[in-house]
């Protein structure tokens, strides 16, 4: 569905942006997109099905690549027409298995070679976004080259020169141009627990600029992405997104723009670093040992392993975290996570207990 309240425009310093030609209010929908490509995530691949996105137990694997699960005959069918080029390429890899940002890259080709998934009322086109090869560093341009080149191997079966493949856009016939494309626009499909689900590309939203304070934020329905404005918005107005997660300091939500994004963020909230004071509050000998215990926590978050998670983080808060500030950013992360636990394991009274600590947290730091 396209919206009617919405053009594109050069937004200064941004280059291309969107913005309301008339007044958006406050929890409007703003527009709906459907994905031009998407994928699940490799690490998910089991757990949510390949076709509508959702979390299901026991799902039904496709007997030919082995990789796509679908919930039921139903699913799967309905995934056929997309799937069917890619089994055969998974096939010829196995037993590996491409990364996400080459298996979405070939979903892409597909979709493109498919006249009948191709949008002609896209606001900007897949030939249009950037691939900012030029401003990454040595490194990660090396990287990229090898996804190119896992790219152009796993495409062998269906398409064994991409160059040639006269139906795609000039620039999607370039293995390490389509990829860093692909990497630098996807955006992260999630559920309605905002938990990870995948990734999807969709180009006319690829326009939004990104802010970390924004205006607009992006939800979910399976693969179907919709843009909410947040706080009322003024015809004339730049709509954006927060590419990151806003519940971080300055310093590093810097580090990760510049990382995968390529830019310095000048934004309002950069600038003047207000909400830094609330966000790292309290002592650094004692939130420094909160960051520094973040990164197993999350691994016990991602592999599910709820009991040691809430003993970790149970711990962490009745001890360290005692003298560290409620509005603290990584306090309130492993609370977060300690909620989690307790309401995978029906501790509800704790998990309550956590909920009531973290909300008004978050007010405050986020308002």
């Amino acid at each position: 569905m396209m919206a009617t309240k919405l053009e594109r425009f050069v937004s200064p310093g941004k280059g291309n942006g969107l913005r309301a030609t008339a007044r958006i209010h406050k929890g409007e929908l703003v527009f709906v997109a459907e994905p031009l490509a998407c994928c699940v995530s490799q690490k998910l691949a089991r757990d949510v099905c390949h076709h509508c996105f959702r979390r299901r137990e026991n799902l039904l694997r496709c007997s030919q690549c082995k990789m796509a699960h679908y919930c039921n005959a139903t699913c799967q069918r309905g995934a056929w027409s997309v799937h069917k080029r890619e089994c055969k390429c998974l096939q010829s890899l196995l037993p590996r298995v491409p990364t996400d940002s080459v298996r979405l890259a070939a979903r892409l080709i597909f979709a493109l070679l498919c006249p009948s998934t191709n949008n002609s009322e896209e606001l900007y086109t897949l030939d249009q976004h950037e691939s900012h090869l030029s401003s990454v560093s040595e490194q990660k341009k090396q990287g990229l080259c090898h996804l190119a080149s896992m790219l152009e191997l796993y495409l062998q079966r269906e398409i064994p020169d991409l160059s040639r493949a006269s139906a795609l856009p000039p620039s999607c016939r370039e293995p390490l141009s389509l990829i860093a494309k692909v990497t630098c626009n996807c955006f992260t499909v999630s559920d309605g627990e905002l938990q990870e689900t995948g990734f999807g590309l969709y180009p006319s939203l690829s326009l939004l600029n990104h802010d970390c304070n924004p205006n607009c934020v992006r939800v979910f329905e399976g693969t179907k992405l919709l843009l909410r404005a947040v706080r009322d918005i003024s015809p004339e107005e730049e709509l954006n997104i927060s590419y990151i997660g806003t519940l971080l300091p300055t310093e590093e939500r810097q580090k990760q723009l510049k990382h995968q994004y390529h830019f310095t963020c000048n934004c309002q909230l950069c600038k003047s670093k207000d909400r830094d004071r609330l966000m790292l509050s309290g002592a650094e000998s004692d939130w420094r040992q909160l960051n520094e215990a973040l990164p197993i926590l999350e691994g016990l978050l991602a592999s599910k392993d709820w009991q040691p998670l809430q003993e970790k983080c149970s711990h962490l808060l009745s001890t360290v975290g005692v003298d560290v500030p409620d509005e603290n950013v990584f306090k309130i992360r492993i609370t977060d996570m300690a909620l989690d636990a307790c309401v995978n394991l029906g501790a509800w009274e704790e998990a309550l207990r956590y909920g009531e600590k973290t909300l008004p947290a978050y007010r405050r730091v986020r308002f």
